[in-house]
């Protein structure tokens, strides 16, 4: 990769922690070196996630006073909208707080992108930091399969895991009552929960079969950590409310 900020900031910092923990690894396995590097890097991101998986099950939670104030001050849009940040405000809830954590994590998805399609397998030592050292021998297999390869099973692992992850964290919409009017609003909020639901895994199949088993691999380590982490918090909340 040609230097840049996006290389310095992004790229050079995950490929030679992948390195590191590659020499640390008996048999410098990729395999296991991708689960640690995705667990470092979602470790790191974690004061942000967790701080958006706190507000979404605060909003969850208030839910149906959302649906009375939203159904008190119909006729009112503006009032409805200050209504409604007062609530968020008063229980301590930042509903963009999701927004910025995909921010910040699109350059990471885009730096293990290289790391991982253009530095493996073949690792490039003038990358490296002068405190990181190549290991003798990189080992591609992993419970039998080739990560610098295609892998169905992996790219459906990860689909699987990403739509329950999607499941957890952003609850389905009730239907809309007999004979409503549903506002544009409404319609839009519906078929983004929709599309988010049901594409976004067959998205994450497709990119993650498309490129190698290695991508698939992290994107079903970083969904499985999301998903314990967002088992953690609904639990945590539930017994706050017993």
């Amino acid at each position: 990769m040609e230097p840049g900020i996006f290389s310095t900031v992004f790229y050079l910092p995950l490929y030679n922690t992948l390195v590191l923990i590659l020499s640390a690894v008996p048999g410098a396995n990729v395999g296991v070196a991708i689960i640690l590097l995705t667990i470092v890097v979602r470790t790191a991101l974690l004061p942000l996630s967790h701080k958006s998986v706190v507000s979404q099950a605060k909003m969850r939670t208030l839910a149906p006073h959302l649906e009375k104030l939203k159904e008190k001050h119909k006729d009112n849009k503006q009032e409805q909208a200050r209504k409604t940040m007062e609530l968020y405000k008063e229980h301590g809830i930042n509903p963009f707080s999701g927004c910025l954590l995909v921010l910040v994590q699109l350059p990471i998805i885009f730096a293990l992108y290289f790391v991982f399609f253009k530095g493996l397998p073949n690792l490039n030592a003038e990358h490296l930091y002068s405190f990181v050292h190549l290991p003798s021998a990189v080992s591609m297999m992993f419970l039998g399969l080739v990560l610098s390869k295609k892998s169905l099973i992996l790219a459906f692992l990860a689909a699987i895991t990403q739509y329950y992850q999607i499941k957890l964290s952003i609850p389905a919409m009730a239907p809309a009552e007999p004979g409503a009017k549903p506002s544009f609003k409404d319609d839009f909020a519906r078929s983004f929960n929709v599309q988010m639901r049901y594409m976004l895994p067959v998205i994450v199949f497709g990119i993650s079969y498309s490129i190698s088993a290695a991508v698939a691999l992290y994107w079903t380590t970083s969904n499985l950590f999301s998903i314990g982490h967002e088992l953690y918090v609904k639990r945590k909340a539930e017994a706050i409310n017993k």
